[in-house]
């Protein structure tokens, strides 16, 4: 990918390269706008830049374990998939630190491709029951959009990322366009059949998630997952979606896309006499030069909180508060995933099974709480989901204490016994004062103040996390399941890598910073496309839905340039 630019105008300008920003850059090159993809971080081509992709456990210092050492200088992006093999992809917390009113875990990857390089693939659409939770529930703001005006975006994303799952026909978990699905091992299976058994709300099924499974899906030489378990590294076979496999390579594909790395937005400009923003004051990181670039339109994709730190600090006499903030919700209502807790238990009669590879997958079990009036005695509303996976256990369970020489070699050719994991995943409500804000009083390297969080999960929440640890345990034993215990981690806001909501849409200026195809209400030709634009948090897994609104909206953006409306 170049990053030589020859003019610093264009007609349109992504800030971000993740998931979101990714597919800003291919629909809107791929409609023959000259894009040009600003990334705060460093270069990340495609396989040349995955330096742990074919290592071993032998061929990593320590194995691969983290040293204490090394843990201490990332305090807070060591709390999530951060090891030998993945600290290259996420952030030094003495460059990119941030302050915590309450514990927030906001896990970051400032490189090209974002945290594309290192997410749970999990891939799941929403449905009306989502879309229309805020309104029945007098939550918050209502959506501006419904399933139908997503529904064919939906579609348009994953027939080009591809989606391997199981098509269940679940009004509120509507089916995508699937690949073939990864196969349950025996022991999930088994639980499948005791859930199906035992109730009549609830069903267990193969996680859908965003890997090649059969042919090839268009990028950067995309072919079918291998059964490595390695994705976290950067995949050389770009069987599962990334930026940098797929989305990236087609924009640059189509010769109208500039790239430059090392790269800061800290101001979206505006002309207040035409009303529009006209590009963005970026400082380069190597060298903190400040620069503008001019655009017709700008896509804000630079990570929920990025973008919005963007928009605070983008104040004018016609925005001393922000761009985008007449409402004042401008940072409010953080939302995440709430994780940490369900239940585990072993199960014989399958000493004889085992698996082949290493599936990068595990099983889902859709929402089952207050659907359809079903639920009218709970002490919380919304819902949860379950992932989870079973698997053997390594040999060292079974070594006998004083076993040596033959006893022990045959020992360690053994697999363990089998057991099973669920945890839940649930969904965190709108709440106005969990929020982030600036602080000008402690200023990073560049100059730009930090952010803070204060956010935190509160009753509902609680009160939901109870409910579905009680119900893993349930479904574990009356599936047949022994040694059944429960899970009570503590988990915190930011945790499930699904921070979202500080910049919402909605219908009216006066309670939302979006409007129904991710637009600045005050400033048209601004879009905010990525977990910031988010009215509510649902259940599943966000990804998809964020990448359908953005390609929705960069065509929307597309054909409003057209009209001369921007």
């Amino acid at each position: 990918m170049s990053v030589e630019l020859n003019t610093n105008t264009f007609d349109a300008i992504v800030v971000g390269t993740g998931i979101s920003g990714g597919w800003a850059a291919k629909e809107l090159c791929e409609n023959g706008l000259k894009t040009l993809v600003l990334e705060r971080g460093r270069m990340v081509k495609h396989v040349q830049d995955y330096p742990t992709m074919n290592l071993d456990p032998w061929d990593l210092p320590n194995a691969g374990e983290t040293p204490a050492k090394i843990k201490a200088k990332y305090p807070k992006q060591s709390r999530w998939g951060f090891d030998e093999t993945t600290r290259h992809f996420f952030n030094d917390d003495s460059v990119y630190d941030y302050a915590e009113a309450k514990r927030f875990d906001w896990i970051r990857g400032t490189q090209v491709g974002g945290r594309s390089l290192i997410w749970g693939k999990q891939t799941y659409r929403w449905s009306d029951l989502d879309f229309e939770a805020n309104a029945k529930d007098g939550i918050g703001v209502d959506w501006p959009i419904r399933y139908k005006d997503i529904e064919p975006w939906y579609a348009h994303v994953e027939k080009h990322i591809g989606v391997s799952g199981e098509a269940l026909g679940l009004p509120h978990l509507p089916d995508s366009v699937f690949l073939k699905p990864m196969e349950l091992n025996c022991v999930e299976e088994h639980f499948k059949k005791g859930i199906s058994e035992n109730y009549d709300d609830r069903v267990l099924t193969i996680g859908r998630v965003a890997h090649i499974t059969e042919g090839t899906k268009p990028g950067a030489g995309r072919i079918s997952c291998q059964y490595r378990n390695r994705c976290k590294r950067g995949c050389p076979y770009g069987a599962y979606f990334s930026s940098n496999s797929s989305t990236l390579p087609m924009a640059e594909a189509t010769g109208n896309m500039s790239i430059r790395p090392d790269s800061i937005v800290c101001e979206v400009l505006y002309d207040k006499d035409k009303k529009r923003a006209t590009g963005v004051k970026v400082i380069d990181a190597n060298t903190k030069e400040v620069l503008e670039f001019r655009s017709k339109i700008v896509f804000l994709c630079a990570s929920s909180m990025a973008s919005t730190a963007i928009l605070m600090q983008s104040k004018s006499e016609v925005f001393p508060n922000g761009m985008g903030n007449e409402s004042g919700e401008l940072g409010h209502n953080i939302m995440d995933h709430q994780l940490g807790g369900g239940a585990s238990g072993s199960i014989d009669g399958y000493d004889d099974k085992y698996y082949k590879g290493r599936r990068p997958n595990g099983f889902y079990i859709p929402r089952f709480r207050n659907i359809n009036g079903n639920s009218k005695n709970l002490d919380f509303i919304r819902g949860y989901g379950y992932q989870g996976g079973a698997g053997r256990n390594d040999f060292s369970t079974l070594i006998p204490e004083y076993a040596h020489g033959k006893e022990l070699k045959e020992v360690m050719f053994k697999p363990g016994e089998w057991r099973i994991n669920l945890g839940g995943f649930g969904e965190v409500l709108p709440y106005h004062e969990n929020h982030m804000y600036l602080n000008y009083d402690k200023l990073d390297k560049y100059g730009l103040p930090t952010i803070v969080f204060d956010a935190e999960f509160k009753e509902n929440e609680k009160r939901m996390k109870k409910d579905w640890i009680e119900q893993a345990q349930e479904m574990l034993e009356n599936a047949g399941f022994k040694e059944v215990r429960a899970n009570h981690r503590e988990s915190y806001m930011g945790g499930g890598i699904h921070e979202m909501g500080t910049a919402r849409m909605g219908r009216d200026p006066k309670t939302s910073v979006l409007n129904k195809y991710n637009q600045l209400h005050e400033v048209p030709n601004v879009y905010v496309t990525d977990g910031a634009c988010m009215t509510s948090a649902g259940c599943q897994n966000p990804s998809l839905t964020y990448m359908a609104l953005t390609a929705r909206a960069a065509n929307h953006a597309v054909a409003e340039l057209k009209k001369m409306n921007l």
